[in-house]
């Protein structure tokens, strides 16, 4: 079993920008592809950006330009930073691990996740 933990989010201003890290623990993290969820306030969850385990990447349209999501197998942890941030980016940010990328209804592992707030 797989454990991740997200951090990293907070309230910050449109503009601004956030890292967030997800630590992964209890199994070989870098034979996964791990990914980036959201949910905004009273939407479904949506996809935002995705690595395989040999390092391509993946970005819905929403962010693509101004997130970038990378990885350290060294230290288990995936990151996602966020810059240019917007309003519309609020919401709670999720972790999620498996064997492929974008498809929320296939991880296999996530995180409580964390909540990330851009005001205007």
């Amino acid at each position: 079993q797989v454990q991740l933990v997200e951090s990293g989010g907070g309230l910050v201003q449109a503009g601004d920008s956030l890292r967030l890290s997800c630590v992964a623990s209890g199994r070989t993290f870098s034979s996964y592809a791990m990914n980036w969820f959201r949910q905004p306030p009273g939407k479904e969850r949506e996809f935002v950006a995705g690595i395989t385990s040999g390092g391509n990447t993946y970005y819905a349209d929403s962010v693509k330009g101004r997130f970038t999501i990378s990885r350290d197998n060294a230290k288990n942890t995936v990151y996602l930073q966020m810059n240019s941030l917007k309003p519309e980016d609020t919401a709670v940010y999720y972790c999620a691990g498996g064997t492929v990328v974008r498809a929320v209804g296939s991880m296999y592992w996530w995180g409580k996740g964390t909540l990330v707030t851009v005001s205007s």
